[in-house]
């Protein structure tokens, strides 16, 4: 009897997916199977889960002959396991080990959700930028009862932006609506706070995930999903308190000054990204001026200040802030 499917959607990402199968096979067990989809990659992604499948029994893998979105394929992976739970991983980060142990164990108390803590680490791995995404030294424990929802919405939603950290049972995942959020890149946020969880819900405190962090295929998107598909999504769950969903993320933070500057400095906001999303949002011509300033201000010095500011004023160094302001001047400098 299978307890927990670790479900991985793929896209012509094999070498990273190789690491990632390389962490999680050792740890496999008689209670747990491997499912991958192939979304029609075209490098050699159906290799490298041949020669894997090869010496793990436990794998199971479906390849599909036209790409889907990513939401519709990790629902399609809900439906094809075979788990009483399922793991929603990524093909690109990595299971400590020992983490399919800790969470095959946490599936026995009969939790609707359990959240997987996890460490963020640059795209190669060498630098620690966060020990702990959800900085708790406990494990916690979130009853279905609206206050505690309130909570947890609050404490774990930026957090589960990520879909690797959810684990959730195969069932209520099915049973919730689905194709509304499709497009969204956050069916998996939907799923979980659409309504109440009709059981307890366990927040892992140990990190046993190490994400690869800036690999994401909508990282071109991200002003559109930061800015506004994302807030617009926790505001509409109009059941959770305002301070809840104003914990997670401002209703409108493409009003925010800081906002936008700093979106300015990682290279994520231009005139393009103004004239698309913001000139017919802003109403007075004072915050249209502001829009189309901040788009115009020359992005190396304001960067510059961007680094100083939180390297050396704040001293986060190093963070997930300070990586992403070093990553568009290491593709800046790389641009001819």
């Amino acid at each position: 009897m299978i307890r927990l499917s670790i479900c991985i959607s793929t896209l012509n990402r094999a070498e990273l997916l190789a690491e990632t199968l390389e962490s999680i096979g050792p740890q496999l067990t008689d209670e747990v199977e491997l499912l991958i989809l192939d979304g029609a990659s075209t490098d050699n992604t159906q290799e490298i889960i041949a020669a894997f499948a090869a010496r793990c029994p436990r794998l199971r893998s479906v390849r599909l002959d036209k790409g889907e979105g990513f939401d519709e394929k990790y629902c399609r992976l809900a439906e094809l396991a075979a788990g009483e739970y399922c793991w929603m991983f990524a093909d690109d980060d990595l299971l400590k080990p020992g983490a399919v142990a800790a969470v095959l164990e946490a599936t026995r108390k009969d939790y609707s959700l359990i959240v997987v803590n996890a460490e963020v680490r640059s795209k190669d791995l060498a630098v620690c930028l966060q020990p702990r995404r959800i900085n708790f030294q406990q494990d916690r424990t979130y009853s279905p009862t609206p206050s505690d929802f309130d909570h947890l919405l609050a404490d774990t939603a930026m957090y589960l932006t990520y879909i690797g950290a959810i684990v959730i049972k195969r069932m209520l995942w099915n049973q919730r609506e689905r194709q509304k959020y499709f497009g969204t890149i956050f069916v998996h946020v939907a799923v979980i706070f659409q309504s109440s969880l009709p059981a307890d819900a366990l927040v892992m405190a140990h990190p046993w995930i190490v994400i690869r962090y800036g690999n994401a295929l909508w990282t071109p998107r991200g002003f559109e999903v930061w800015m506004f598909t994302f807030p617009e999504l926790v505001w509409s769950f109009t059941h959770f308190a305002d301070w809840a969903k104003q914990r997670v993320e401002r209703r409108e933070p493409w009003r925010c000054w800081h906002r936008l500057l700093m979106a300015r400095a990682m290279g994520h906001y231009s005139g393009n990204e103004y004239s698309r999303w913001l000139e017919r949002r802003f109403k007075s011509p004072l915050e249209k001026l502001f829009g189309r300033t901040v788009a115009a201000v020359p992005i190396a010095p304001l960067n510059f200040l961007a680094r100083f500011l939180v390297k050396w004023i704040l001293r986060k160094s190093p963070s997930i802030t300070l990586y992403d302001l070093e990553r568009w001047r290491g593709s800046s400098a790389s641009t001819p």
